[in-house]
Parts: structure tokens; sequence; C-alpha cells
């Protein structure tokens, strides 16, 4: 247990041997360490499987999955373990909170970026028919796109094959009108078109040449339609048409697993909509409230720090901190007395030394001086 807490000192950044010194400090330290190095924790797990899904597919998918969750861990750990030992307790309240405001506003950045891969993960199965609802809808587009650039090309065969449908279509209502009546002849129904005698009479030889006169128009016609739909088919096929064809419950599986990080983390957006565009309150509340928990995490060793009440250990670290300002401003002054001494020490010896050397040249200039020829 003595181990463990000794960690999480370390992890809250605070100078071992001074706090062991006052054990009424230790807990506090304690929970400031370990809430900082579990936030690490949480950032390696979502920084691994934020990368896992990165490189998912990739052999080497699960090894740069651990190795970038364990720097990003290690690099969200220092940082916060940073924030939280430079917070200055012998300062002001003022001054503190001044200090602690852009560290705030870093870890709740930081709390964002962690919980992002983390709801995702929460969210997994919502995110999943999501997708699949998206791509289904983006081939359902794309497949009327199409259809809509094919008509559009091919608008005058389009238009001769409609017409010969509607064609067809008016020649079948009315041959089947005329074998209504041709039927009224021969078993001798009165109405305003027939005669009402019953058998094959001239009338009704007429009415069956005239049908089969049709008949003939219209597999004709059929006919015509056949050629004209065969062509669209096989401008279809050659322009791809056939080939697009709505995703089946196997595929929209297999995509919405494979389906990288931009698109997850669009679909988790989305979530806080229904697929109709309505709001969806419980879901949103839901991502909101979750992000909110891990950037309020990620700011609770500041506002702990921020709140606790100045102890030993903080008037401790305080002196200590001022008796080695001290000792540098005193260690400063040594050495400036020490550097000034040498200084003098170097000019006294240099100005001798130059005394010597003029002395002795003025001797030598008088060794050489004629004094015979001086008058």
């Amino acid at each position: 247990m003595d181990k463990l807490n000794r960690f999480f000192w370390f992890c809250s950044g605070a100078h071992i041997p001074t706090l062991e010194k006052y054990p009424s400090e230790q807990n506090k330290y304690t929970g400031i360490g370990a809430t900082i190095f579990f936030t690490g924790l949480f950032a390696a797990l979502s920084g691994g499987y934020a990368m896992y899904f990165v490189f998912k597919g990739d052999d080497l998918a699960v090894i740069f999955a651990i190795v970038f969750g364990f720097l990003w861990g290690a690099a969200i750990f220092n940082m916060d373990r940073y924030i939280v030992s430079s917070i200055n307790k012998s300062a002001s309240t003022n001054k503190q909170i001044l200090q602690a405001t852009p560290r705030i506003l870093l870890a709740i950045m930081i709390g964002m970026v962690i919980s992002r891969p983390i709801e995702l993960k929460i969210f997994d199965k919502e995110i999943k028919e999501r997708l699949k609802v998206s791509y289904l809808n983006g081939q359902r587009a794309k497949i009327d796109t199409l259809n809509k650039a094919f008509e559009k090309k091919y608008q005058v065969e389009f238009g001769r094959l409609n017409q010969q449908k509607a064609t067809r279509d008016s020649l079948e209502k009315g041959i089947k009108a005329d074998r209504q009546k041709l039927n009224f002849e021969i078993f001798g129904n009165k109405t305003t078109e027939t005669s009402g005698v019953m058998g094959y009479g001239p009338y009704a030889k007429r009415k069956e040449a005239e049908i089969a006169r049709r008949t003939a128009e219209l597999d004709s016609l059929k006919a015509n339609i056949n050629k004209s739909e065969s062509f669209v088919d096989k401008r279809k096929e050659f322009d791809g048409l056939f080939t697009e064809k709505l995703y089946t419950k196997k595929q929209l599986d297999s995509l919405s697993d494979i389906a990288g990080f931009a698109d997850r983390n669009w679909a988790l957006g989305q979530l806080k909509f229904n697929v109709d565009g309505t709001r969806d309150n419980n879901t949103a509340i839901a991502v909101t409230f979750i992000g909110l928990l891990f950037i309020f995490f990620e700011c609770l060793p500041v506002f702990v720090k921020l709140m606790s009440a100045r102890g030993p250990y903080d008037y401790a670290i305080a002196d200590g901190d001022e008796v080695s300002i001290y000792h540098s401003k005193k260690d400063k002054d040594f050495h400036l007395e020490v550097a000034d001494n040498i200084h003098e020490t170097r000019v006294d010896s240099e100005s001798s030394k130059k005394k010597e050397i003029i002395k002795g040249k003025a001797y030598r200039d008088l060794e050489k001086y004629d004094w015979d020829n001086e008058g």
C-alpha cells in the first residue's frame, strides 16, 4: 500500500521527501495522483482505440494501436501532472485562478479529445445501424442519379419507347372492348352497337376481321417495343447501370464493420437526430453528458488543487523555494565577488609584469647609451 501511495504521489507531481513529513497532506495528493493516473489510462485506451480504427484491416493494426495508445496516454499523463504541480498555492486566490484558467481550458480540450473515441465504443451498435442507413441511402441516391443521367442521355429513345407503350396500352384496351362486343353479337346480347340476333352474322365477321387486324398491329408494336427495350438494356449494361445494385444486409454489415474513424465520428454526431431529421433528445443528452463527464474528470485534479486549503506541505514547499532562491542569489553574489577579486588579481599581476618589462628595457637602453660622445 505504501508503494502504491508513493506512486500516486509521484503522479501528482508532489515532492515526495517533503510530503512524507506531513501525513495530513498525503491523502489529498494520493487522490490527485490517482485521478491524474486514471486520466492518462483512459487517454491511452481512447487513443489506442482510435488508432485501431485508423489502421483497421492492417496486420499491424493492433501493434500500432498499442504503441500510439501508450505514447498518447504518457503525453496526457505528463501534461496533467505538469498542470497540477505548476499551480502555486502560495499565491493569492485570484492569482491561482488566473494561473489555472489556461490549464482548465487545456484540460477541457484534452477531455473532449479523450471522450470521443470512448463514446464511439459505447454507442458502437447504434453507430453501425446509422452507418447502414447512410450507406443504403447513399447507394440509392447514386442509382437514382445514374438512372436520371441515363434517361437524359437517351431522352429521344425513352420518349419513343414511352409513346409506343402508350399506343400498345390503347390497342390492348380497344381489342378487349371489341372482343366483348363480338361476344355480345354472337350470343345475341342487344346493345347500341350489336343487333341482338344470336349467331355468327356479317357484323360479327367484320368485327372479328377488325380484331385480327388490330391484333397483328399490336403484335408488331410489341415486337418494336421489345427491340427498343433490348437496346435500352444493352446501353444500361454498357454504362454500368446493372452493376449498381442496392446493398444486401450482408454487405451493409461488412461495410459498417470496416468503417473508418471519420465515418464513425460522423455517425456519432448524427445519433442526435432521428432518421427523419427530428432531434433525438435522449441520445443527444446521453452523448453530451458522457463528454461532460470526461471533461469534468480531466479538470478534477485542477479543481481539487484550487479548492484545497494551503496546508503545511505547501508552506514547506514555498519556504524551500524561498530558501533555494536565497541560496541562488548568495551563490550569485559569491561568484561575482570571486570574479571581481580574480579580475583585480589579474590586473595587479599584469600591471606588475608590464612595469618590470618597461624597467628592464630602460636598463638595457642605458647600458647601450654612448656617454663619451654626449658632449
